[in-house]
């Protein structure tokens, strides 16, 4: 098997350096995908400027047009996200919304440019919505020519009406961690066969 390429689109509404704690678990994903071959970076979104849109490249001096460049090289997405209100942070529903570009954008046999990919999620919080999240997130990211895989999803909430960060709650491998490595163990299984047998020409 070859090694594949993973991104992280991490979207915490905090800019570098502060800590995050969907940054950390994004980051704990790449960790358990680099056991199969899998190489990646992360991309804290915030810290781009990324516009509001549904195109491509929104023009002068968009952060987007860079990322998706990342996400075009690369075979794994993730998104790691933080829950807020029980939904996605607004940078995840933006990272989303210009995802939505990539109906229109299709190679020389008519497939989506994204058919291939396969999607992933993280999910942090201190309350419930985890589930939700995840359902929200995985069924855009299907909408647009992402492959789902079993499992696709790792997440941690604290406690309802808590202050424990996901960062600060200690180790945690029989619960998020199995996960995690579960996620990352079937998403690299299917995108080294998609890699390997690409979709078929509509």
């Amino acid at each position: 098997m070859g090694t594949l390429r993973a991104l992280v689109l991490c979207c915490t509404l905090k800019p570098s350096p502060a800590p995050s704690s969907a940054e950390l678990l994004g980051r704990e994903v790449l960790a358990a995908l680099a056991d199969h071959d899998v190489d990646g970076e992360l991309v804290r979104v915030v810290d781009h400027r990324v516009k509001f849109g549904v195109s491509t490249d929104e023009g002068d001096g968009d952060g987007w047009p860079a990322i998706r460049a990342k996400l075009m090289d690369a075979q794994i997405l993730v998104v790691a996200t933080p829950i807020w209100l029980g939904q996605p942070s607004s940078v995840c529903k933006m990272v989303l919304e210009r995802l939505d570009a990539e109906l229109s954008e299709t190679d020389a046999e008519g497939r989506l440019s994204t058919y291939g990919k396969v999607a992933t999620v993280a999910v942090v919080g201190n309350e419930d919505g985890a589930h939700h999240v995840t359902a929200e997130v995985l069924q855009a990211l299907n909408d647009v020519g992402f492959t789902v895989a079993a499992s696709a999803a790792t997440y941690w909430v604290g406690e309802a009406m808590g202050g424990t960060d996901y960062r600060d709650a200690g180790p945690k491998p029989d619960t998020t961690g199995s996960a995690t490595r579960t996620l990352a163990n079937n998403a690299a299984h299917l995108a080294h066969l998609l890699a390997k047998q690409p979709y078929p020409a509509g």
